[in-house]
């Protein structure tokens, strides 16, 4: 396996590679991430995996400085799954001094994520659309539990023309339902035993809808109160959303929806999503308001 720091390095080696696959990430690796790097491996030549912590997708009081590393690990699973490279570049590297070119998504990043985080999906957009242009992967492989940002990531794929297919693997997630993420290691015992009132929120709403439900309100408040009985869960949003456009719905009609939420469970802010299919609901369910 190597590991490249600078653009030009991993251009050098991108020439020699025939059908890539790339895994973006911020590092500090989890089940998750290994589970992107085995279907890249499935389906390329080549697998290349970036490592960095973006600076420009946090806001000044989110936890940047204190986001988990762990590089040295990171690069031992990194091995152990047969990547055949890494690029790992410095804040200097991807933003050199006098960087002041950003790329905008608009109306996807108006809800959720991009309501709650201003300027969270403008750092998104810029450093994943530079890491296409500096690796040319054939494909990139992200994950659902981040729906929002795929939706997002697709549509500046879409927009830009950009060359490559953008793969969403589903999400990964603990024997208990708590979704796979780096910030879980922020939890201490009692927040971690707490953090999986997420799932069962979500799934109570999606059985909710197999059994019929298809009003959007209904399936919030089916959300919320699940969550109301955990005294750690704090709530930012809940959210019944369309798939595409992720606007909110009063209804859910025969294209489905998203059941997304951002909860803080102690200081920790955790995020999760489910997305509800139609083709698997029940025959029973209710007839949409005139």
């Amino acid at each position: 396996m190597e590991v490249v720091e600078t653009i030009e390095a991993m251009r050098q080696a991108r020439r020699a590679f025939g059908r890539v696959g790339l895994v973006p990430t911020m590092g500090f690796l989890h089940t998750g991430h290994l589970a992107l790097i085995r279907r890249a491996h499935a389906e390329c030549e080549q697998v290349v995996v970036s490592v960095f912590v973006n600076p420009t997708q946090f806001a000044p009081h989110e936890d940047f400085e204190s986001y988990p590393r762990n590089m040295d690990r990171d690069l031992a699973l990194l091995a152990s799954e047969g990547v055949d490279l890494v690029f790992a570049p410095a804040s200097s590297t991807m933003y050199p001094a006098g960087y002041n070119t950003f790329v905008d998504v608009y109306g996807v990043t108006d809800t959720l994520e991009g309501a709650a985080r201003p300027g969270f999906f403008r750092g998104v957009a810029t450093v994943v659309c530079k890491l296409f242009t500096i690796v040319q992967p054939d494909r990139a492989y992200f994950g659902q539990k981040d729906a929002q940002q795929t939706v997002v990531i697709r549509k500046m794929v879409r927009d830009l023309n950009l060359p490559l297919e953008v793969v969403v693997c589903p999400t990964v997630r603990e024997a208990d339902g708590l979704a796979m993420s780096s910030r879980n290691a922020y939890l201490n015992a009692t927040e971690r035993q707490a953090a999986p009132v997420l799932y069962r929120a979500l799934t109570a709403a999606q059985q909710q809808y197999l059994a019929g439900e298809r009003d959007a309100g209904t399936l919030r408040d089916t959300m919320q109160q699940v969550l109301a009985h955990e005294p750690l869960a704090q709530p930012e949003y809940v959210s019944v959303a369309d798939l595409h456009t992720l606007q909110e719905l009063a209804w859910v009609g025969d294209s489905g929806a998203l059941l997304s939420m951002a909860v803080r469970v102690g200081p920790t802010r955790l995020i999760d999503n489910i997305m509800l299919d139609a083709s698997r609901a029940g025959a029973g369910s209710r007839a949409s308001p005139r």
